[in-house]
């Protein structure tokens, strides 16, 4: 059996997993891994290899950690590699036409191509309510995520699904897709993406996480959709966890205790209701809903904030 050559670019833990798919696949031989630079991490800002590099270690392949491509040696470096592929997931840099030239650059993304180009696809979905979402593989050029499509698999969000759970089902679907798309390369016709219908998403910043009780959807989908970091917080710098959603049409006050249901609490929206089950003011540990309430004497008809 000829094995495939992959050389292999990317960073987080959605790109490990799709490099250990690569590196287990008895007909896949993957002779090169550049990835991001070490960061530093934590409040000792430790500083800590990406995900990537550590399993690449584990099984002593080369790794390169480039600011940029076109650092001095980097793009012979792949060249020598001779690859057949040049497979990238969640790498954090545009290839320069030096390295697309080099192989078929073969990018996984995680969204159903041409919408959500850019780096928070997932969170997209999510913010948006979307039904269904997925992942595409793709041929790169030198745009942001504008390439020829491949293939794609789609997946069906459950209505109560999070950031963290969807992640890993689209990493799965990412590893499957990867070894399918390489395998039966030679037969897929690309497809180029209509521009007309693509979408665009933003880098997340931690003031996209605040909520204003405005509309009771629109919060739970940012609960949703910033599971982690930043999470969702009152302008005040309360943060709010353990959403559910209670309804989605009825007016009330933002911020009004609408009743108390065991631990939690139902909160109005100028749009609906939610019911919270954590709150954790600003500089304190995080406590039940209603030990919240109880603590300040917030009553049913009070302001939580």
């Amino acid at each position: 059996m000829v094995k495939k050559r992959i050389v292999y670019m990317g960073t987080p833990h959605y790109a490990r997993e799709i490099l250990d798919t690569l590196i287990k696949a008895e007909d896949m031989s993957v002779t090169l891994v550049l990835t991001q630079p070490d960061r530093p991490v934590g409040r000792k800002m430790v500083l800590t290899p990406p995900p990537v590099k550590v399993l690449a270690e584990q099984h002593s392949i080369e790794v390169l950690q480039p600011i940029k491509l076109t650092d001095e040696g980097i793009i012979d470096a792949i060249k020598v590699q001779n690859p057949d592929f040049i497979v990238v997931a969640a790498f954090g840099q545009l290839l320069p036409k030096e390295v697309l030239d080099i192989a078929p650059c073969i990018n996984l993304h995680a969204s159903l191509l041409p919408q959500y180009r850019g780096a928070s696809p997932v969170q997209q979905s999510l913010l948006n309510g979307d039904e269904v979402t997925g992942v595409t593989s793709m041929l790169m050029e030198e745009g942001l995520d504008t390439g020829p499509m491949l293939e794609k698999l789609e997946f069906k969000i459950p209505q109560d699904m999070r950031l963290y759970a969807l992640m890993q089902q689209l990493t799965d679907d990412a590893c499957k897709l990867t070894l399918s798309t390489i395998r039966n390369f030679e037969s897929i016709t690309p497809e180029t993406q209509n521009d007309a219908e693509a979408t665009l998403c933003k880098k997340i910043k931690k003031s996209d996480g605040e909520v204003d009780f405005e509309n009771a959807v629109v919060m739970y989908n940012k609960y949703r959709a910033f599971e982690g970091w930043p999470g969702i917080f009152a302008s005040n710098g309360t943060k709010f966890d353990d959403l559910g959603l209670v309804d989605v049409e009825n007016k009330h006050r933002p911020y009004e205790v609408l009743g108390f249901e065991g631990e939690s609490i139902i909160v109005g929206c100028a749009k609906g209701s939610i019911k919270i089950g954590t709150i954790q003011p600003a500089s304190k540990k995080a406590i039940s809903a209603k030990a919240y309430c109880v603590g300040r004497g917030i009553k049913v008809g009070d302001s939580i904030i």
